[in-house]
């Protein structure tokens, strides 16, 4: 049977001039034993009722009540059974209750005798229950309300439900509950004879009431210091959670978001964001950030940096800059006055609704990596604690060297990358340098010795011998110019003399360059697209600009055949630069090399299987003479044997080099042509 009845209630309903008192469960402890330990030690026979929660707390104590059993035989224990208490009588009388009963959550303890009486009735409060078993926490800070007092008539009053809901669950006791009431329950006056009013045993409330507040003011503390142990362990259980997180990882972006994302739950704010920055960079984007539910989000904003108090103040402080009042702060209140940058800080506070803000550098030894920033965005502002901000600047310390791990690490893969282009360049070379020289060679050294050892040969086959040796020794200084023109363009070693050309000039001088090389063998024909009143004028170094159309025109030449056709075409982009096209017919680029083609030695059928000559540097070449001029090169293709374009870009204003510049010369490009053919 299951009764939903608060014994609590029901007393204070009876009592309607008492008001219940809160206590903690280590007050409520001493007490039950205080009032036991009266039982134990006098010669008086009470009633005493004993009410628990469940049957393992009755477990705890059923010792003292085998003890209080052999001085009275009007002894009721109550409990909810766990294993195996019951309805029993042997040494007392055993009441069980459902777990769904009133009881359940009640702590009831009631003694009346001839000298004393005494009654504990409390309740517990917001009671925990643990989502695994269902069962009551046995925390020492769980918290009670209901009386304790020495009052006899309210203790009357309480052992009068206590027995009422005893005879509920066991009816057939009543008649042993009816001679309780009648020893114990009777009219009051006549009991207690020849006792003094002062007796201790009459109104022990003075000294037992100091003994609970002690209590009670002791557990307080013990509460409070609880409390601050656990938010102690709290954050140190968030720095640790963080740091693991982020020490996991070597992905940047990673490593921000999770710091954020774990910093912003882990104190609870309304937004928490990241961005990379460095002490000399005027703007920053904000690419990370944590966000309360219903605050409006900042991520992939411009955030200014350049003429920021706050900024400048935490780099040169190298402390975190806090404000607990944005409405109040000095410094926000000085920008406020000032154009542009007040009016940025004015813009962000009040779109964003920040009312308090936190600022925090992350440095790694004197370096500037990035700013953390904590915005409160309710209406009242908050003051900032010491312990969270030592627990933000904790975390931006780990963080920091989370980042310097993972720059490491990536410097350490573009290390890598390096090293092993290094090596299949060096292979490359080895491959190509060997097959381009050793051909020539070769062929060099047979027509030089049958010309030393035939004198009598014929005038036409020595002259056959001397023109091959002659074409391979070109070859060969072809091979040796690349690698020292490629040589000097990374290097940075090339002098660019600035002059005002006209693109068609440069592109009929490299279309006459490109037949002159091939005078004498079929190739395919060259139409020229361009219309030369449409073009605006370049400024650039001429030789150079000739020098990438003839080396694209060359490679066309070489994988295009005689009746196909290569195609000029220039075009104003956007009216800052001239876009280039050189298209053909011929064989074509498949898609996945489209990227490569631009890498030094690059050979589509590899090093020693190619059915045209070179030394695949021509296209490196051109990539980086446009790059130096601050232009783009690509190439496209639909694909094998569909032919092949290739753009590249001329900025039509003056543009930055990145190696060393002189003033225009006013060379002639007919000059410029002896150059290109000596090459």
């Amino acid at each position: 049977m299951s009764i939903s009845n608060s014994v609590v209630e029901q007393l204070l309903a009876t009592c309607a001039d008492w008001r219940p008192q809160m206590y903690f469960k280590s007050s409520l402890t001493a007490l039950s034993h205080a009032m036991e330990d009266l039982v134990l030690n006098d010669s008086d026979t009470p009633l005493v009722v004993a009410s628990f929660q469940r049957e393992r707390f009755y477990r705890q104590e059923a010792h003292r009540y085998k003890r209080i059993s052999h001085k009275t035989d009007q002894v009721y224990v109550l409990a909810a059974p766990e294993t195996d208490f019951s309805n029993s009588s042997t040494d007392y009388e055993r009441v069980a209750f459902e777990a769904s009963d009133a009881l359940a959550q009640e702590w009831h303890l009631v003694i009346i005798g001839e000298h004393y009486a005494s009654c504990l009735i409390c309740r517990e409060k917001n009671v925990p229950v643990s989502k695994q078993d269902n069962k009551i926490s046995i925390d020492s800070n769980r918290r009670f309300e209901g009386i304790w007092t020495f009052d006899r008539q309210v203790t009357i009053s309480a052992a009068n439900i206590m027995l009422d809901r005893i005879g509920i669950y066991r009816p057939e006791l009543e008649s042993k509950l009816n001679l309780a009431r009648q020893l114990y329950l009777s009219d009051t006056e006549t009991l207690n004879p020849g006792i003094p009013i002062d007796s201790p045993l009459t109104n022990p409330d003075p000294f037992v009431q100091r003994l609970v507040t002690y209590l009670q003011a002791s557990q307080y503390k013990l509460l409070k210091a609880n409390k601050s142990l656990a938010a102690k362990q709290q954050k140190e259980q968030l720095l640790n959670s963080v740091t693991d997180a982020v020490r996991r990882s070597l992905n940047i972006k990673q490593i921000l978001q999770v710091a954020v994302q774990k910093l912003g739950e882990g104190i609870g704010v309304c937004r928490c964001i990241v961005y990379r920055c460095h002490e000399e960079d005027t703007t920053a984007t904000v690419d990370r950030e944590f966000i309360s539910p219903g605050i409006k989000s900042v991520r992939g904003h411009q955030w200014q940096l350049v003429n920021n108090p706050l900024f400048e103040e935490a780099i040169s402080t190298r402390e975190t800059i806090s404000i607990d009042n944005v409405s109040e702060d000095k410094r926000i209140n000085e920008l406020a006055l000032e154009k542009g940058t007040g009016e940025f800080f004015l813009n962000i506070i009040q779109n964003y609704s920040i009312s308090s803000w936190l600022l925090v550098p992350i440095f790694y030894h004197g370096r500037l990596l990035g700013d953390i920033e904590i915005h409160h965005c309710e209406t009242e502002p908050i003051a900032w604690k010491k312990e969270d901000v030592g627990l933000v600047d904790a975390i931006a310390t780990q963080v920091g060297v989370a980042l310097i791990q993972a720059e490491a690490y990536a410097d350490l893969e573009d290390l890598n990358e390096q090293l092993e282009a290094l090596d299949r360049t060096r292979s490359n070379l080895v491959a190509i340098v060997g097959h381009e020289l050793r051909t020539p060679l070769s062929t060099i050294q047979v027509c030089l010795e049958s010309l030393a050892s035939e004198p009598d040969m014929p005038p036409e086959l020595s002259q056959i011998m001397l023109d091959t040796a002659l074409g391979d020794a070109e070859r060969m200084r072809n091979l040796v110019q690349d690698f020292l023109t490629l040589s000097r363009l990374e290097g940075g070693a090339v002098e660019w003399n600035l002059e005002t050309l006209s693109i068609t000039e440069c592109i009929d001088l490299a279309v006459s360059n490109a037949k002159a090389r091939n005078e004498g063998s079929s190739f395919p024909n060259i139409q020229n697209l361009t219309t030369p009143q449409d073009l605006p004028f370049i400024q650039v170094d001429g030789e150079w600009l000739v020098e990438v159309l003839a080396k694209l025109l060359d490679n066309a030449c070489k994988f295009t055949q005689a009746d196909g056709e290569i195609a000029i075409a220039v075009k104003t982009n956007g009216g800052k630069v001239l876009e280039v096209t050189v298209s053909d017919t011929g064989r074509g680029i498949e898609t996945g090399s489209l990227e490569t083609v631009f890498d030094r030695f690059y050979q589509e059928e590899g090093a020693l299987r190619r059915s045209a000559g070179g030394t695949g540097l021509g296209l490196a070449i051109c990539r980086q003479i446009v790059k130096n001029w601050g232009g783009e090169i690509w190439a496209e293709s639909p694909g094998k044997d569909q032919g092949s374009v290739f753009h590249f870009t001329i900025p039509i204003r003056a543009i930055n080099y990145k190696s060393q510049q002189s003033k225009p010369k006013n060379n002639q490009l007919a000059d410029k042509s002896k150059k290109i053919n000596k090459k």
